[in-house]
């Protein structure tokens, strides 16, 4: 358990709940109408060309929903609670309108999906993204102050002038991530060709995130830590400067402190963990750590300790 608070936690799970029990009931209502074995994956063209049993697709639809909104609850943030509520939207959508397509139909291989769904499903994923950002506002922000506080007197320093500018950075990989990542493409690509189509959904979903987390550049300086991905322009972690109040390094165990790789998070910590070893580690003001695997941590942290302890005497 992390110390996320139990509104922010139930504002995430509400709208995978929602989708599901409304997917669940659009099979309730239209039982009867529904063939046996429903076209679920469609060529580019919107022609049927992969096919589930009825019980099967509600199941796996279902359940793809409960497993992102379960993702989203644990790892969800005050300030990406939108991404849980546009998650939701597309998915439980595109879902929906597969259903929607197979009604009445006498032969499922004759049934089509128009590529205007997918604007559909986006403008119903923007509606509750503008809804879950709305929502945010109810769960207050985490409070902290890291006035007057100081690193440790043995923690690492740089000897640096009073008037002289430093930044550190560093760039670091993952080679189980790229692996993982890949791999759950590839993946996605075989049920582009065979289906069924929700599996795409979660390699996606898995392997993108992790391929932008394999290689991260870490960057330290007077305005904080940064840590981002040299691949896409998100994911980004920042903490700012005012935000630290000591850095240190720590040797780390990524499956047994943190239980894998890539961002995680934990009991009053979080971090971009890409392999174990050598570790940044930053104290915030509101007494979480923030860690980031990088080769020469000792450098870094050095130098925000002085950065820190320039600006409390400021």
């Amino acid at each position: 358990m992390t110390d996320v608070p139990l509104r922010l936690r139930l504002l995430a799970a509400l709208p995978f709940v929602l989708a599901t029990a409304a997917y669940l009931l659009l099979f309730a209502l239209w039982t009867d109408r529904l063939p046996d074995r429903l076209a679920t994956h469609f060529s580019p063209g919107g022609q049927a060309d992969g096919f589930t049993g009825r019980g099967a697709f509600a199941a796996l639809g279902a359940g793809l929903l409960l497993t992102l909104g379960a993702g989203w609850t644990v790892f969800v943030r005050r300030n990406a609670l939108w991404g849980a509520w546009l998650t939701a939207g597309l998915a439980g959508t595109l879902l929906g309108l597969v259903v929607h397509d197979n009604l009445d139909a006498a032969d499922p291989a004759a049934v089509g999906s128009p590529l205007s769904h997918l604007a559909v499903a986006a403008a119903a994923g923007a509606l509750l993204a503008l809804a879950g950002h709305a929502l945010s506002r109810l769960v207050p922000p985490e409070e902290h102050d890291a006035a007057g506080a100081e690193p440790e007197p043995d923690a690492p320093r740089l000897d640096l002038g009073a008037r002289e500018v430093a930044g550190w950075s560093r760039a670091t990989a993952s080679a189980p991530l790229t692996v993982l990542g890949l791999l759950f493409l590839a993946a996605g690509a075989v049920s582009a060709l065979l289906g069924p189509w929700p599996l795409l959904l979660v390699a996606l979903a898995v392997g993108l995130p992790g391929l932008a987390l394999a290689r991260v550049r870490v960057h330290a300086d007077r305005h904080g830590l940064t840590v981002r991905s040299t691949l896409t322009p998100r994911p980004r972690v920042h903490v700012p400067l005012a935000d630290i109040t000591a850095a240190d390094v720590r040797d780390v165990d990524a499956l047994r402190e943190f239980g894998g790789w890539g961002y995680r998070v934990r009991a009053h910590r979080s971090g971009v963990v890409l392999r174990s070893g050598e570790a940044l580690v930053v104290r915030r003001g509101n007494g979480r750590e923030f860690a980031v695997t990088v080769p020469d941590a000792r450098t870094a942290a050095a130098l925000l300790n002085t950065l820190v302890e320039r600006r409390g005497r400021l």
